[in-house]
């Protein structure tokens, strides 16, 4: 064992004795309830942590220490809204534990998380929970999950008994039942022949699976000889096939007994990569050039990425950072780089890059659930560090004389916007700060001005908005009012108008005059605005004609039905008149607005546009029928249709008024498993039917 235990702290000297699992599963599955389990399993004294919306809603660090190797254990949030959390555990993590309940099948929600693990060809180990629960079945979920997850899912464990009654597990090529039976300390037992038919047929299905994953040619002979390799090798096959993410354990868990907590203590310690075995995200410099992946050596150059960043009002900053290459030290300093615009897309103004050096404070290490401080850490750790000026989840810190970035990995789109605004003037004076903090804390937030410079939080989801709302009340003592989300229309003529405009007053002394005639006409969609000057003859002096265009320009972004801006038109100025000593910039100003207004008056022609998205969807085929007659209903133009496996992707161009509610209701017609994007396509003529909505004065 290279790691050391001190006065109660482990110092780690090789990346080899470091395991990284994330648990993964959908709200409800008991995954949190797993997590608590194995840590109790490992951790002296260990009474558990309370469950609320914080703890559930971000990704979680605790450690143990299993036989010789020091495992980092991060509990992902099951719900969707948090994806962007799961994402950052997946992506500090070398392997996951993916929880699935017995008693609620896979559902899209599961796939969605199975399918985010896949992408990231992340080792994993199934924990099937709630065997206990009543019309639970192990074989009839196991069947689900090869159905849902591909012939790779196969059992290394089988439980003893059923429902209530289950008291321990046999594994399927050890042939060893382990009892938990007792309320104390599992024992493990040599299979009797009562349990020979239970496993049978779970060893030919695994064995003949480890000939295939583990590509073990030696192994494909014995079996079909009829010889048995022995439990050691078959175990050493399955570890390979595990690590390298092309074998798939299904372990029965039952929370309330312990059932399968060292079965997979065994498989984290045994079967899951070490951070020297499992792919490390590749560097780039900073004008983009690859330079491969980080090497996971103590002795190479600092590179580390901020995994989760969390904000205190007292305490400030706190950042979760995983380790990939060199070694950390208390007091180093390094080069931190943050460059959202360039890996991510987002506006380079809102989300500035961060270039600059940072020394680093005291190293904390989670030893069980407690941050314990060390002195340094070395690659593939996991540790926290507080108080980080400037860091932000994603960024990443290297050697000052070695400047690389790790690039981020994909944050959700936040797709529900919420309005809100302060609800005093004290609120109002500390609004501003709390969201900045929030954005630094939550990669997922975005802070926009709507429309009639709303403040618009997008979130991704419900529950997602109720917790930065609390958040922002709990910990920053904002409150805020919640508005209806306010759509930025636009007006256009629709044909063409002429008018005449006057500014016209004589009430003694300096006076105002001007006369403009003006025609207006609609352009094609995109086109903006243009001004065009026929006046022949002098009838409006030329010193005055920009001042027709400056009024026209200023009565276009007032809008004339609605006050919403108008665009797509030309305005020609075509006559007028002016006066000698009366005429003025201003004068003239006022009466092309005059005449703008006449326009719409005298042809009636003035219509609203409604701003339209271009919407991909990516449901399961099962959910097509439904979620084609929701856009339907949302008076929304379908695109195309497109298959990706068992998903369809379906295009279709939506309007903004109907989509303010849909990262909420698609969800509820694809069970979970929709996704979507949006992205602003233009602006399309509103029903008539819905005008009056906009344009009616109380």
């Amino acid at each position: 064992m290279s790691s050391k235990v001190n006065n109660g702290q482990v110092q780690v000297n090789n990346p080899d004795d470091v395991r990284n699992v994330v648990l993964v599963g959908n709200a409800g599955s008991g995954k949190t309830s797993l997590f608590e389990q194995l840590l109790r399993a490992r951790v002296a004294g260990y009474r558990g942590e309370k469950d609320d919306a914080e703890r559930l809603s971000q990704l979680y660090l605790a450690s143990l220490m299993t036989g010789d190797v020091f495992v980092n254990l991060l509990d992902a949030p099951g719900h969707a809204d948090f994806v962007g959390e799961l994402r950052a555990g997946i992506r500090a993590a070398d392997a996951a534990i993916f929880v699935v309940s017995a008693s609620d099948g896979i559902d899209g929600a599961a796939q969605a998380l199975w399918e985010e693990c896949a992408a990231a060809g992340l080792p994993r180990v199934i924990a099937l929970s709630k065997l206990d629960a009543a019309h639970s079945d192990f074989d009839t979920v196991v069947a689900e999950l090869k159905e849902k997850f591909g012939e790779g899912v196969l059992p290394t464990h089988v439980p003893v008994g059923s429902g209530a009654g289950i008291n321990g597990t046999v594994g399927v090529l050890s042939r060893r039942f382990r009892d938990y039976s007792g309320g104390g300390a599992p024992v493990l037992n040599e299979q009797d022949s009562s349990h020979d038919d239970l496993i049978e047929e779970h060893r030919n299905a695994l064995i003949e699976g480890l000939i295939q994953e583990a590509d073990d040619a030696e192994l494909m002979d014995s079996y079909l000889e009829g010889a048995d390799p022995g439990r050691d090798y078959l175990l050493a096959d399955l570890m390979k096939a595990t690590s390298g993410a092309n074998l798939f354990p299904v372990v029965p868990v039952v929370q309330s007994s312990g059932v399968g907590t060292e079965e997979l203590l065994s498989l984290i310690e045994q079967g899951f990569p070490t951070p020297s075995t499992h792919p490390n995200p590749t560097m780039v410099k900073l004008n983009g050039d690859e330079v491969g992946p980080a090497p996971s050596d103590p002795n190479a150059p600092l590179v580390a990425q901020v995994i989760r960043t969390t904000t205190d009002p007292f305490a400030g900053r706190l950042s979760m950072v995983r380790i990939y290459s060199g070694t950390l030290r208390t007091d180093d300093v390094v080069h931190l780089s943050g460059h959202k615009s360039f890996f991510l897309g987002l506006d380079p103004d809102a989300y500035p890059d961060r270039d600059q050096d940072e020394r680093i404070g005291q190293i904390q290490q989670a030893q069980g659930v407690e941050l314990k401080p060390k002195q340094s850490a070395i690659a593939g750790e996991i540790v926290m560090l507080p108080k980080l000026t400037a860091a932000e989840t994603g960024d990443t810190l290297s050697a000052k004389d070695d400047v690389v970035l790790i690039p981020n990995w994909k944050m959700p789109q936040a797709l529900l916007p919420l309005a809100i605004k302060a609800a005093t003037r004290n609120d109002e004076d500390k609004l501003s700060t709390a969201l900045q903090r929030l954005a630094v804390e939550d990669a997922t937030v975005k802070l926009a001005r709507g429309a009639s410079d709303q403040l618009v939080l997008w979130t991704t989801g419900q529950a997602h908005a109720d917790l930065l709302l609390n958040r922002l009340r709990d910990r920053y003592g904002v409150n805020v009012e919640q508005e209806e989300v306010k759509i930025a229309l636009r007006e256009t003529f629709t044909a063409k108008a002429s008018a005449m405009g006057r500014h016209v007053k004589q009430s003694g002394g300096h006076g105002q005059y001007a006369v403009v005639n003006i025609d207006v006409e609609p352009l094609e969609r995109g086109a903006g605005f243009e001004f065009v000057d026929k006046v022949v003859g002098g009838a409006v002096p030329r010193n005055f004609i920009p001042s027709v265009e400056k009024g026209a320009r200023a009565q276009l972004e007032k809008g004339v039905i609605a006050g919403f801006p108008m665009v797509d038109v030309r305005v020609t100025l075509v006559d007028g008149k002016a006066h000698s000593v009366d005429s003025s910039d201003m004068a003239f100003q006022m009466a092309a607005a005059a005449a703008l207004k006449e326009a719409a008056v005298v042809g009636k022609n003035v219509a609203l546009l409604e701003p339209v998205d271009l919407v991909t969807v990516t449901v399961g085929e099962e959910h097509m029928g439904a979620v084609m007659t929701d856009i339907s209903g949302r008076r929304g133009q379908m695109q195309g249709t497109d298959t990706d496996g068992r998903k369809v992707i379906i295009t279709a161009l939506i309007p903004q008024l109907e989509m303010a509610r849909y990262a909420i209701d698609l969800r509820g017609l694809a069970q979970g498993g929709g996704t979507f994007t949006r992205e602003f396509h233009g602006y399309e003529l509103l029903p008539a039917n819905l005008v009056e909505r906009f344009t009616h004065k109380d």
